[in-house]
């Protein structure tokens, strides 16, 4: 016992010892305080910015970067706060914040009042951690920065009601499933090929999964872009779907690449095209904004798209299949809003347009043909905080969906090819804080999986995931076998053989231990005691509280400080905890060993906090 004890101790004082080195959160530094500052501003060319600087001034962003250090306990998230301005372009300006080398880019607005801008929520390695704003862009002005411990949202509390108040039992309830799996577990998910692809195995992304995990995806996406006007034929999606969800307990996921036209000037209504006269792309001169507008060839020709997606909608309905329905995805495409970096032709008339777009299929579909099976999942990007101007709004959407491609660009793993195991936690929470988490946030489509370390570490809580076909899950250069089995196999993940709609899944992220309540079970506790039960559980689950029992009824020849001098000498700390005995005061052989005195001296005077316990005696021949 004596020898566990010693190592308890010792093991008590090492951790001590390193304490020391821990940034207290939240951390807040004076921008012209950091590394490779050489000049404090109070001015730019003489234009002031509206508001009080704090500290002796700020730093201003040129040529060369400026950084600072914080120390962690254990890998985690934090947010990242400047308070800044920016008043060279009034569209806005890029600025870049790198954690530990690795680069993040964010578009700052117009700011001629200093403002509080968010860097977004990172992970930072156990140990030092370098923060820098680097010059890529630069010319913003940067008054201080602030790193916080990073609180989650409750995940539990997103709403589950489907946006269709018509929607079917079978939608709903599988919706009610998905709400009860998000922040728990991540649902695996595989993409099939369209179009007679793999000499007309649809299964050969599937069976490879399952040789490598012995397991099956539990979602399945399909792609309705073979009915349609042009060369339209039939390739057995929807019966596959069918057979997906009735047959084999899945879940269906169905993105639409409706083509247009590529000469749409020259294309009469009801004409049959060769697929190679077609496209998907901006490169049509379809004109996207008449595409809803009555009377309009455009608008002849969409109406005729839509009527063909809904036969085979209804036939899906028909059958009591629900479906997450994923229609004129990736619209934004690279960083825009007025269509200008779309790549597909929905997109390309820009984000007004678009929204007005989605609302009208979302009628069409829900009002004229009456389909209520449907779970409407919207892509959308987080390139800057224009993203959001692409959303169409709570009332037509059911979830929302990021598209993860970033094996060659967009990299935030330090890695220049290969597999990228990043969970793209920072993307996941700008996506939550869009929608104000009253939407689920999945990760539709992607190249390489996230490894289920990043995922959970992270609390990334994307509700599922699912790469695209082919070299996107069969090459390793963006899959390699190992991180797929190891994700398949993890209890974190939800394989097709565990899909149940009619249970709760148990959770294997941790506890939210902020909502412990510190009220306590005394009605008429003193202020005092409130106060000290409300700061232990402001720290509980975050930090450990320091602690060492002191000797009692005079022992170490009559030295209480004996243990703790010995812990101040080794870390150069005392613990925050003295514990103390009521032993002495007794009917027996009761005495006063000045514990009382002592608890009052280490509250009052030294600002300890006390523990105490109470080895009450009785006689031994108490006959």
């Amino acid at each position: 016992m004596r020898e566990r004890l010693f190592a308890t101790f010792f093991a008590l004082l090492i951790a001590l010892s390193f304490a020391e080195e821990y940034t207290t959160f939240p951390y807040t530094i004076e921008a012209e305080d950091c590394d490779g500052i050489t000049q404090t501003w109070t001015s730019v060319y003489e234009r002031k910015i509206k508001g009080i600087f704090t500290g002796t001034g700020f730093a201003y962003l040129q040529n060369t970067p400026f950084s600072f250090n914080v120390t962690v306990p254990e890998d985690g998230m934090y947010q990242f706060t400047a308070r800044m301005a920016q008043i060279l372009n009034e569209d806005g300006r890029q600025q870049t914040i790198s954690i530990n080398g690795v680069d993040f880019m964010y578009k700052v607005p117009y700011y001629d009042t200093w403002t509080d801008f968010d860097f977004g929520m990172h992970r930072l390695n156990k140990g030092s951690n370098k923060i820098s704003f680097k010059p890529i862009y630069g010319y913003a002005e940067y008054d201080s920065i602030t790193v916080s411990e990073a609180t989650f949202p409750d995940f539990s509390s997103v709403p589950t009601k489907l946006s269709d108040p018509k929607a079917t039992p079978e939608a709903q309830k599988l919706q009610d499933y998905l709400g009860s799996v998000y922040g728990k577990k991540i649902i695996s998910g595989q993409q099939e090929i369209y179009g007679g692809g793999n000499d007309g195995n649809y299964e050969l992304e599937f069976d490879y999964i399952y040789e490598l995990s012995g397991k099956y995806p539990a979602v399945r996406g399909f792609d309705f872009m073979n009915y349609n006007p042009l060369y339209g034929w039939n390739d057995q999606t929807t019966e596959r779907v069918i057979e997906w969800v009735n047959k084999r307990g899945g879940i269906a996921t169905a993105s639409w690449h409706i083509n247009v036209p590529i000469d749409f000037e020259n294309y009469e209504v009801g004409d049959k095209l060769d697929w190679q006269k077609c496209t998907y792309a901006t490169s049509s001169s379809f004109k996207t904004e008449n595409c809803i507008v009555e009377g309009t060839k455009e608008n002849d020709y969409w109406n005729e798209a839509i009527k063909m997606l809904a036969e085979q909608l209804q036939r899906l309905q028909d059958a009591n299949v629900p479906l997450i329905f994923r229609p004129l995805h990736e619209a934004e495409g690279n960083a825009n809003t007025d269509g200008s970096g779309a790549w597909f032709w929905w997109g390309k008339a820009g984000a007004k347009t678009y929204v007005k777009i989605w609302k009208y299929l979302y009628d069409k579909l829900t009002k004229e043909y009456e389909l209520h099976n449907l779970i409407w999942e919207q892509n959308l990007y987080a390139w800057s905080p224009d993203s959001i101007q692409w959303y169409a709004g709570d009332d037509y959407v059911d979830m929302v969906g990021y598209d993860k491609y970033n094996t060659v660009y967009n990299r935030h793993d330090g890695k220049t090819s290969g597999p990228n195991l990043d969970a793209e936690t920072p993307i996941f929470y700008t996506l939550v804080k869009f929608v104000n988490n009253k939407k689920m946030v999945a990760m539709a489509e992607n190249d390489s999986i996230p490894s289920v370390k990043n995922l959970i570490i992270e609390h990334a809580a994307w509700l599922y995931f699912c790469p695209w076909y082919g070299e996107f899950i069969l090459d390793e250069k963006n899959n390699a076998k190992s991180d797929l089995k190891e994700l398949y196999t993890h209890e974190y993940c939800i394989t097709l053989d565990d899909v149940d709609l009619n249970n709760d899944v148990t959770p294997t992220t941790n506890p939210d231990f902020s909502k412990v309540p510190t009220k306590l079970s005394d009605p008429k506790a003193t202020p005092e005691a409130q106060k000290l039960q409300d700061y232990l559980g402001s720290v509980y689950g975050k930090k450990i509280v320091s602690g060492q029992q002191e000797i009692y009824g005079g022992g170490n020849n009559g030295n209480y400080e004996l243990e703790f001098d010995y812990i101040y000498d080794l870390s150069g700390k005392y613990p925050a905890v003295r514990g103390f005995d009521f032993m002495n005061y007794n009917p027996l052989y009761g005495w006063d060993d000045q514990t009382t005195e002592r608890v009052f001296e280490l509250v009052k005077k030294r600002g300890g906090i006390v523990t105490a316990f109470w080895h009450i005696n009785v006689s031994k021949d108490f006959e």
